[in-house]
């Protein structure tokens, strides 16, 4: 198996073995400790070598990969490190945002934006008498934060090259993998929470990593 292969392959085991240690299913708190940071690393190794030919981009889209891996630690501690974890999303979306527009500028294509601020204006709706009155605005600057991230991918989709099909895919697979998040939080267990919150969070990471431009064979 070729390094191009192995890579996706290490990343699908690591995703499976984090997903597998919850409760439900092995209950063994100490692989997610271990294999949880190691997937969103090797995404980050995957992205490390693409974007030559946009510097700047690439250090945006890498600098929001770091600010969720620092996301995915604080996280490891579900009540201490939830507060922590969403700034540290919160940054990363911003992170990305900042990318996408050294590409379009922000709210090229309105229709992104009125699409995910019906989305956004929906899941806070549904969730918001759950939400701990501490918490409240925290969250909210997180929703508004994702959604434009989420809409700006879509514009770079609308407007740009057939690889920004990835990344548009990657913003509405963010947005439901948080809304699944906040869902078990805050309205109620999921069954299988975190089969279905970290599948489609590791899918859209992979999907803004591999936006960027491989490197030549």
């Amino acid at each position: 198996m070729n390094a191009r292969a192995a890579l996706p392959a290490a990343l699908v085991v690591s995703a499976l073995l984090a997903i597998v240690s919850a409760p439900w299913a092995l209950g063994q708190p100490w692989m997610n400790f271990v294999f949880k940071p190691l997937a969103t690393v090797l995404i980050i190794v995957h992205a490390w070598p693409r974007g030559a030919d946009q510097p700047l981009v690439r250090r945006w889209v890498l600098a929001g990969l770091v600010l969720s891996l620092a996301g995915d630690v604080a996280l490891l501690w579900p009540q201490q490190g939830f507060l922590p974890g969403l700034v540290s999303f919160l940054l990363a979306h911003l992170a990305y945002l900042w990318a996408f527009t050294r590409v379009q500028r922000l709210a090229a294509w309105w229709p992104a934006f009125a699409a995910y601020a019906l989305v956004a204006g929906g899941i806070l709706a549904l969730l918001w008498p759950g939400v701990p009155g501490p918490l409240r605005m925290p969250v909210l600057a997180y929703v508004l934060c994702l959604a434009a991230m989420a809409a700006q991918a879509a514009v770079l989709w609308r407007r740009g090259s057939p690889r920004s099909a990835l990344l548009a895919l990657g913003g509405a697979l963010f947005v439901a993998s948080d809304a699944l998040l906040a869902t078990n939080k805050f309205a109620g267990p999921l069954p299988l929470a975190s089969l279905w919150i970290l599948a489609t969070y590791w899918s859209a990471q992979w999907c803004i990593a591999s936006w960027l431009k491989p490197a030549p064979r």
